[in-house]
């Protein structure tokens, strides 16, 4: 206490006392004490006690910014890490940071605003402040002046406390998270809350595919010990040494006060306050050049010092909380003082620049929790209009104010001026990266000053225009300070139009004209626009600097060329002159060295300046890293010391002596003063070579593989032509900056880069931030990256020193200077293979896209602007080019006048123009161009004016938002990592690619079940053997007789009401009286086949068993639906046809629908053009009473009716397209399904069975009809309908009866789940949920169901996969195996080659996700077949399921198809004593064990899993595919895409994908988003994709996709697409194939377009396979073919004939057009008046000569598209069809390979002759002479069973 000054000791006391007795609060207290010693310029007790010692001096080290005297010591310099600008915390000292004047950093991290800074131990929580504005303590002494223009300044949109800040603890909000060891700002580290998704830049910001990412903190990896570093990783460069500053610095405006007495830039105003008070600090410019505001150093300084004291008197921010700055850059005078006034306050200030931006706006002021904003009163009104309009909301929590009211500041006294506090940060900057992610920069004010005395020294030597003085005119005379003897260093005068307010704009126009004492004019960056206008205020203001950009001087130099005298006239009387300047700072990336010599040659020299080529100075900036430059033209010397050749190496003798003559003296700085290394001088002619710009001319072709020769440099480069063919002209722009250390390093291993190599520069410097705000890891990553090297001899590479900041600039030394290329995301990269001596070779070749952008607009006409990247799909990078093209514009030409249509024509040319010009020039192979209109593509703001951003276009380039009209692919040059399959012609079944997996697998065991045979089956309640009975029939009439007075049947409604309930005798008596009206009235006879179509009623139950009493064939049908007759009509007209059906059975409610008018009068229509004669519809629901039972009557079964082959039943499945597929049980098949039901389900009688939906075939009929009568238990009705109306009463029943098994669909589950909670019932009892599956179940029901119904008490176990076919309803299921869904990713690669490889999906992320089907179900055996060989399928693979099973059916009923037969006589090689039945769906059996055996032990299972339909499977280059996964992949890929609103087909050999898509604009960007979700997860480029609108895509009343009516519609042109897009090159005229030349005409294939081009490299392109490809030819010997694994089709010899002969006639009817590409062609062509579908939107379709589609083979039903419309026979004799004959007679069944067509018999072989073998066309696929539906690879019965509900 001695220490202090006795009167502040005494009030110290005072105070203390207070506190003791109670008088004040602790909190007050604090805040008093704070001010005390405030008032004495003192911060905390410590600091008086200990009196503060600077670190001892240390050796001086190479690499400090001297700022200071150099015959000073007691600032030792620095060693150049950027880390010396991040002060340490103070739990760990650093002997490497200077100390900055200040006091050292607290414990406590955020601390009271108050002069004096820091308390004690605890703040003030802001629970004590009821607002912002403080009211003064009583004793507070701080001064206040009056001098407010207003007080209305602030403006708190909530008007109130900031809520949400007063409730959260101030350090876990501010700055309490520094971690000491990391060694950042204590201000931004580690506020992990804001950290944004992904790496630094996006996903592809650097290279992450390599075994070392270079973004992490990690070496590069160790080689093996007997490997040693190749000889090119030990020739590397190392990182340059940093130059000094021989001298210090000094205020331009006093040669006696050294800069190095300020710490800070807030010290150094209130210095320019004092003692430049009345020169003027700016000038603001309109775009007209008109002053518009300026200020003197005096006004400036006062008021910022009121900012800074309103600040902290009147809100209640601490020291380091940050503040948003939110002002125009024509406010450049308010966002200075509102910058500098938070410099003196000590807050951190936060520039915002994009007002309009609110989600930016936002993003910032919540991520750096600023709760107060400095603004203007005109940009309040501005936004608060703008919140208003869109219906925003205010940020919250953040309170504005209008610092342009805030006055002056004006101290009673002068001592009053309150001492300055400064935390280490002292501003955010926010820029986006080129990938649009918005990051904030932290700047120091340690970083400020290094970067000021830097650029003081750099703008210092820069040599004047003056007149000569002889004195001083050769000779480098100093006085002892260093300063130049005889020149004048006075202030400079800038002239700036780049942004005030952010990056260099800011560093030079606020704080280097503050630091300097300059004065700034800023002008709006359109006053350069304006003719003569730039020129005329550089003659006006005789700017010595000048700071612009390239686009502003090109304007003003071009139009200085084009009209000089609008620019010497532009003011009488005053000539231009740009005598005064010294330095024209160009900000930019890369420098244009033609447009340099244009402006030093023909724009500064006839202007005046008489160093003109010296004058131009790009500057190399940083826009990214708080926008520093690290790199200018410079005359400061000391290049000798960076450690690298100054002198480009040359091969010969003379040039080398030469060098050595010149180099013997020791170099000088090129200032002309001596170094500090030792004396010297050089002649004029190096001198000058070492401050001239630098220009080389590189060879291009060594540049794409990173090398970099040079061709010419300095005078000899300029000499040379500019366009000289095969190469590039790249200029320098300098050394790098005194203190930087730079080095150039290969961004993708993270390793020093060789001298003559592109790599990406690495820089380190005291004037670089530190890093990002609140993102610590990418902080480490991009500021603190550390180089690695190999030594030789050593596998381990060793770290370089010290941490380097990665500016993401590719770029290269040469003699020291920086040269440029371009940004890392502005390269392009691209594989290229070949094969040298016998072995592969594949690199990469990388292109600049300023290169491609200059080629493509110098030779490309009609191209407004363009952008290119590169995309990384399939694991290749795959270049991308959009254009902007007037062509492309629909805007009217006049206005209100009609759009522009597009000429689809000229934007194909300009496309392929430019896919040809990248490949001359640069042999660039691009994957896709795209074309938009002017101005469409997303920009970036750079200086005023907007960008094209390459990176913002490729992000909105993947999501498929660019507004393009056009695109074009060159898929087949681009893409090479296409996978081929082990026999590309005979696909995945054949011997050979199945002994390729034989062998991979060996040993393996082969895939087949064990089965559980039960013989017996004993019904539970009598004991009595349920096998011996031959019919249904006969169990009710044992029930009848054993339990005549239980329930058997019962109705329930909607509201859960039950019917009347029906006993067993009653039971039978109403069978009884069915059967007896059917009998007598009916005059139903045995065989007879009778249609049921009733509800889901009594009546349904009574009718089949009467019918089955009669010897009826039944045939259950359900009603039909009002809206979809047209498919339901000729359905059922042509089922009454095909089987001669004598009786429509109907009740009460069918019969009423059929009597309603639009269906009576359609099926009357239907039937006359069908000339089928409709049957009589028979009520059944009112019969005749009985009171006896069938047996009284006299009905009994035939025993001939109960043998095998006698049908009872007809079970009709109708495909989503309504394909009908018809199989026949018997009575030995229906009580086989009984048998196996009950025996799997353990169903007893003791529980009741409900029916619900689809009760007319597979489980539902089995549940509905026949499981109650087996097991002898009620069955209980629920409408279908009424559980549409209401769906939770299907559960409520579920629950009251205590039902334990039941059925579902997916379809029923979800509607139940989107209409009714799952709760209001329990399902405890509920333990076997039955869900259908048909193929591959959904992945997602079981996670739903069991998550929606878990509070109903649903056992996850109870919700069960049952694998359901329409040969056998229960081929598999996982009741009661007590375990959740086993859930396989398996690998999608190895799937395609028929393989099954378990994956990791972390690992893999394209690995596919299925659900096992259950296991085998009792008296049930499954094999897994290869479908060709007929051989067991090995452990490891996939094959066809066949099923050998009591529950199978037995035969398609009325099939005469030798293959339909077949299908029921599966035999494999391997023990052909076994009959299976072949299901057509490709699965593999997979044994899993699971621990719920006795006491948790394991029991093994083998469980079955479905992948899908094999007839739906396509084969590209010998790989199998999946449509159902493409689809997933294209539904997935863009928001646009309707769910569920895709379907992919194979047609003629070519890949079709039709996509139904919810927005009509900008089709063609959809496109690439399509193709490569496709390529990147299925490696195949389809050929066609096409659209149609939403609604427009076909689909089922079960909402499933109609494949067969989709692909029946494409094949008949009858699909209403909106445009279609050839994605291969459909035109032959630019590469024909072999044996053509480039003209000729190519052999046209079905699409219109011609046979792939170009290479017959199979990488290059996709081919179907033989058997996918679909000849028809069929296969001698072994199995039937896979194509032909089909339900059996619609039999009906003249139905056959018929059709056959409608398609030969049917043609299509268009002429030849272009291959659409456009979404709205301007194509009016005469179209033919008979095609109905063409709409204004339709595009043209693909065609060809008119191709007859005559004979083709194919066991489908084509929809009715022309049932009711063209008459084909009307259009008279039809040409003959193109390509080769059909191969069976109209009338015949012709043979195929697909579709269910049938096998050719042994003396049709005989009568056809072989088929010759095809050999791959130019592309790799066969070449398809003519398109035929045996190609069409969609399998068209692929989804069998589903039933329409």
């Amino acid at each position: 206490m001695s220490a202090f000054d006795p009167e502040l000791q005494a009030r110290l006391d005072e105070l203390e006392r207070e506190l003791e007795e109670g008088d004040i609060t602790t909190k007050g207290y604090q805040k008093r004490r704070a001010q005390l010693l405030s008032q004495y310029g003192l911060t905390d007790l410590s600091d008086q006690q200990q009196p503060q010692q600077l670190p001892p001096p240390q050796p001086q080290q190479r690499g400090g910014l001297r700022i200071h005297s150099p015959d000073s010591s007691s600032h030792p310099s620095n060693d150049g890490g950027r880390l010396s600008s991040a002060p340490l915390s103070a739990h760990s000292p650093s002997p490497r940071s200077p100390d900055s004047g200040g006091s050292p950093m607290e414990a406590v991290p955020a601390t009271l605003l108050a002069p004096g800074g820091p308390m004690a131990e605890h703040r003030p929580s802001m629970l004590q402040h009821d607002s912002l504005f403080l009211a003064p303590a009583p004793n507070d002494t701080s001064t206040r002046s009056g001098t407010m223009v207003s007080g209305d300044y602030a403006f708190n949109p909530e008007h109130g406390p900031y809520a949400d800040v007063a409730q959260q603890n101030p350090y876990d909000s501010r700055t309490g998270t520094l971690l000491d060891s990391q060694q950042y700002f204590s201000d931004f580290a580690g506020q992990q809350a804001y950290e944004g998704a992904g790496e630094y830049g996006g996903p592809q910001r650097y290279s992450s595919g390599d075994a070392f990412s270079p973004t992490a903190a990690m070496a590069p990896p160790m080689l093996t010990a007997s490997d040693l570093p190749p000889p090119d990783a030990l020739e590397y460069q190392l990182p340059l040494e940093p130059r000094e500053v021989p001298f210090a610095i000094h205020d331009p405006h006093d040669a006696n006060t050294p800069m190095s007495n300020f710490d800070n830039i807030a010290a150094v105003l209130r210095h320019r306050g004092r003692t430049t008070a009345k020169l003027p600090a700016y000038w603001v410019l309109d775009s007209k050049g008109k002053e518009i505001a300026s200020i003197t150093w005096d006004k400036l300084a006062a008021r910022a010092e009121k900012v800074a004291q309103v600040i902290r008197d009147k809100s209640s921010l601490y020291r380091g909380d940050r503040v948003a700055l939110i002002y125009r850059d024509s406010e450049a005078i308010d966002f200075a003082i509102a910058l500098l006034g938070c410099f003196i306050a000590g807050v951190v200030a936060v520039p915002i620049n994009e007002l309009q931006d609110y989600q930016k706006l936002n993003f910032i002021l919540t991520s750096t929790q600023a709760h107060l904003a400095l603004t203007t009163d005109n940009n309040l009104k501005t936004f608060q209009r703008d919140i208003t309009t869109q219906k925003l909301n205010w940020p919250k929590g953040v309170e504005w104010w209008k610092t342009n009211e805030f006055g002056s500041y004006h101290p009673k006294r002068k001592e009053d001026i309150p001492p300055l506090s400064v935390p280490d940060l002292a501003y955010i900057e926010f820029s986006r990266a080129p990938t649009g992610d918005l990051r904030g920069v932290v700047l120091s004010h340690r970083t400020i000053m290094h970067q000021m005395a830097c650029l003081s020294a750099i703008v210092s030597t820069v040599p004047g225009n003056g007149p000569g003085d002889t004195f001083n005119r050769d000779r480098d005379l100093r006085d002892k300070n260093g300063r130049l003897i005889g020149g004048s260093a006075g202030s400079e005068i800038l002239l700036s139009y780049l942004d005030p307010r952010q990056g260099i704009g800011m560093i030079l126009g606020v704080l280097l004209t503050v630091y300097g004492g300059h004065t700034t004019v800023w002008m709006e960056s359109k006053a350069v626009d304006v003719p003569g206008l730039y020129a005329h205020l550089i003659t006006k203001y005789k700017p010595t600097l000048m700071v612009a950009d390239y686009p502003g001087l090109k304007r003003a130099a071009y139009h200085y060329q084009q009209e000089p005298m609008v620019t010497r006239n532009f003011k009488k009387g005053m000539e231009p002159n740009f005598n005064t300047v010294k330095l024209c700072l160009i900000d930019t990336l890369t420098v244009d060295s033609e447009f340099n010599e244009l402006l030093a040659d023909r724009w500064f020299r006839p202007l005046r300046n008489p160093r003109a080529r010296e004058v131009v100075a790009p500057m190399l900036c940083l826009p990214e890293h708080g926008g520093m430059l690290i790199s200018v033209r410079d005359w400061l010397g000391g290049e000798e010391r960076m450690g690298c050749p100054l002198k480009l190496e040359s091969d010969s003798d003379d040039d080398s002596e030469a060098e050595k003559e010149k180099e013997e003296p020791a170099p000088a700085p090129s200032n002309g003063f001596g170094s500090l290394l030792g004396g010297g001088t050089v002649t004029t002619t190096e001198q000058r070579a070492k401050t001239e710009l630098s220009e080389v001319i590189l060879d291009r072709e060594a540049l794409k593989s990173n090398e970099v020769v040079v061709v010419a440099i300095g005078d000899e480069a300029r000499k040379r032509t500019a366009n000289e063919p095969g190469t590039v002209r790249v200029g320098a722009f300098g050394y790098p900056i005194p203190d930087a250390t730079l080095a150039v390093v290969d961004p993708e291993t993270g390793l020093l880069a060789s001298p003559r190599s592109v790599g990406e520069i690495w820089v380190d410097s005291p004037s670089l931030s530190g890093g990002f705000w609140a993102l610590p890891k990418h902080t480490e990553q991009i500021f603190h990256a550390r180089p690695y090297k190999f030594e030789p001899g050593d596998p381990t590479p060793t770290a370089v020193e010290p941490e380097f900041l990665r500016t993401g600039l590719l770029g290269t030394i040469i003699e020291g200077k920086v040269f440029v290329l371009g940004l890392y995301e502005d390269r392009i990269r691209q594989k290229v293979e070949w094969v040298e001596h016998g072995a592969e070779i594949a690199e990469h070749r990388y292109f600049f896209v300023q290169h491609i952008v200059v080629t493509i607009m110098r030779n490309v006409p009609k191209i407004f602007d363009c952008s290119a990247f590169d995309v990384y799909v399939n694991e290749e990078h795959l270049p991308v080019v959009v254009l902007e093209s007037p062509a492309a514009s629909t805007a009217p030409t006049t206005n209100g006048g009609p759009p522009q249509q597009l000429n689809t024509a000229l934007l194909d040319s300009l496309a392929e123009r430019c896919m040809d010009v990248l490949m001359q020039d640069h042999h660039l192979r691009v994957y896709c161009v795209l074309i938009t209109a002017p101005n469409s593509l997303p920009r970036v703001q750079k200086n005023g004016r907007r960008e094209i951003g390459n990176m913002l276009c490729r992000r909105e380039f993947d999501l498929g938002n660019l507004p393009c009209v056009h695109v074009k692919f060159a898929v087949e040059h681009a893409v090479l990592n296409l996978p081929i399959g082990v026999d590309p012609i005979g696909g995945i079944w054949s011997p050979m690619a199945s002994a390729s997996r034989a062998e991979i697998l060996s040993p393996a065991d082969k895939q087949y079940s064990g089965i559980d045979r039960r013989e017996v089956v004993i019904d539970d309640r009598t004991s009595t053997p349920l096998n011996s009975f031959s019919s249904i029939t006969d169990i009710i009439q044992w029930r009848v007789i054993r339990q005549p007075e239980e329930l058997a049947v019962c109705t329930i409604d909607g509201r859960g009401k039950e019917g009347k309930g029906i006993t067993w005798k009653k039971f039978d008596t109403k069978i009884a009286a069915v059967a007896m009206y059917l009998k007598n009235k009916v005059k139903i006879r045995p065989r007879d086949h009778v249609v049921l179509m009733y509800t889901h009623s009594e009546d349904f139950i009574y009718a089949v068993h009467a019918c089955i009493n009669l010897g009826a064939v039944i045939i259950p049908v359900a009603p039909m639906d009002q809206n979809r007759l047209s498919e339901d009509v000729p359905a059922f007209l042509h089922l009454l046809s095909d089987y001669g059906v004598r009786a429509v059975l109907v009740n009460q409610d069918v019969d009423h629908l059929l009597k309603m008018k639009p269906i009576a009068q359609h099926l009357k229509q239907s039937a006359q053009v069908l000339k089928v004669s409709i049957p009589n519809f028979w009520n059944t629901s009112k019969p005749p009473k009985q009171n006896n039972g069938l047996r009284d009557l006299g009905f009994t079964m035939d025993p001939a009716w109960s043998q095998p082959g006698y049908p009872a039943i007809i079970w009709t499945y109708w495909t989503p397209d309504q394909r009908r597929l018809a199989v026949q049980l018997g009575h030995d098949t229906i009580l086989g399904m009984c048998k196996v039901q009950k025996e799997t389900c353990q169903m007893t009688s003791s529980r009741p069975v409900l029916g619900c939906v689809r009760s007319t075939t597979g489980l539902g009929f089995i549940h509905t009809c026949l499981m109650g009568i087996y097991i002898g238990t009620p069955t209980y009705l629920l409408s279908p309908v009424e559980f549409a109306q209401n769906p939770a009463s299907l559960f409520v029943i579920l629950s009251r009866y205590k039902i334990k098994d039941t059925y579902a669909t997916p379809q029923m589950l979800d509607h139940a789940m989107n209409m009714v909670p799952g709760k209001g019932f329990t399902l405890h009892e509920l333990k076997n949920m039955m869900i259908s599956a048909d193929s591959r179940p959904r992945v997602d029901v079981f996670q739903k169901v069991r998550l929606h119904f878990a509070a109903a008490g649903l056992d996850r176990t109870a919700i069960n996969t049952v694998y359901s076919h329409v040969l056998n309803p229960m081929i598999a299921s996982r009741s009661y195996m007590c375990i959740e869904p086993i859930e396989l990713w398996l690998d999608a690669k190895a799937l395609r080659r028929g393989l099954v490889y378990p994956a990791d999906p972390e690992r893999d992320p394209k690995a596919l996700l299925i659900q096992d089907s259950g296991m085998v179900p009792v008296s049930t055996q499954i094999a897994i077949v290869n479908p060709e060989s007929r051989r067991l399928c090995s452990d490891g693979e996939y094959g066809e399921i066949w099923v050998d099973s009591e529950a199978c059916v037995k035969s398609f009923y009325g099939s005469k198809d030798a293959f339909d037969a077949e299908r029921f006589d599966g035999r494999t090689i391997e023990d052909p004593s076994i009959r299976y039945v072949r299901t057509g769906d490709l699965g593999f059996l997979h044994s899993v064990s699971r621990p719920i055996g006795p006491g948790g032990a394991q029991v093994d299972m083998q469980v079955l899993f479905v992948l899908g339909s094999i007839g739906e499977t396509f084969e590209i280059n010998g790989l199998s595919h999946f449509p159902m996964d493409i689809e997933n992949s294209v539904e997935r890929c863009h928001r646009n895409i309707v769910p569920s609103g895709c379907a992919v087909f194979q047609a003629g050999g070519l890949v079709v994908v039709l996509v139904e898509v919810a927005r009509k604009a900008y089709l063609a960007s959809i496109v690439p988003v399509i193709v490569n979700a496709i390529l990147n997860e299925h490696q195949i480029i389809v050929d066609i994709v096409a659209f149609v609108n939403k609604g427009d895509f076909p689909r089922s009343r079960l909402n499933e996709k109609q494949r067969g009516k989709i692909l029946a519609g494409w094949v008949s042109r009858k699909m209403r697409t909106m445009a279609q897009f050839a994605i291969k090159d459909m035109d032959g005229s630019i590469f024909g194939p072999p044996g053509t030349s480039g003209g000729e005409p190519s052999p046209i294939n079905m699409m219109g377009g011609v046979s792939n081009t170009y290479s017959g490299d199979v990488h290059r392109d996709s081919m179907g396979s033989f058997r996918s490809g679909g000849q028809g030819y069929p296969v001698v010997g072994g199995g039937s073919s896979l194509r032909n694994v089909e339900p059996a089709p619609h039999i009906l010899e003249h139905e056959l004939q018929q059709q056959q002969y409608a398609m030969e006639n049917l043609s299509f009817r268009d002429s030849p057009a272009p291959l659409g590409l456009v979404e709205m062609p301007a194509d009016e062509r005469q179209r033919d008046i008979a095609d109905n579908d063409q709409t204004p939107t339709k595009n043209t379709q693909f065609n060809s000569n008119r191709v007859s589609v005559a004979a083709i083979p194919h066991g489908y039903e084509l929809p009715d598209f022309d049932r009711f419309g063209d008459d084909v026979e009307a259009m008279g004799p039809q040409p003959p069809p193109v390509g080769r004959k059909p191969l069976s007679p109209p009338g015949t069944s012709a043979s195929g390979s697909g579709f269910g067509g049938q096998l050719q018999q042994p003396q049709q072989l005989q009568q056809n002759p072989p088929p010759q073998i095809r050999l791959p066309g130019v592309d790799g696929r066969e070449s398809f002479d003519d398109w035929d539906l045996s190609t069409t690879t969609m399998n068209l019965a692929g989804t069998l069973g589903k039933r329409i509900e």
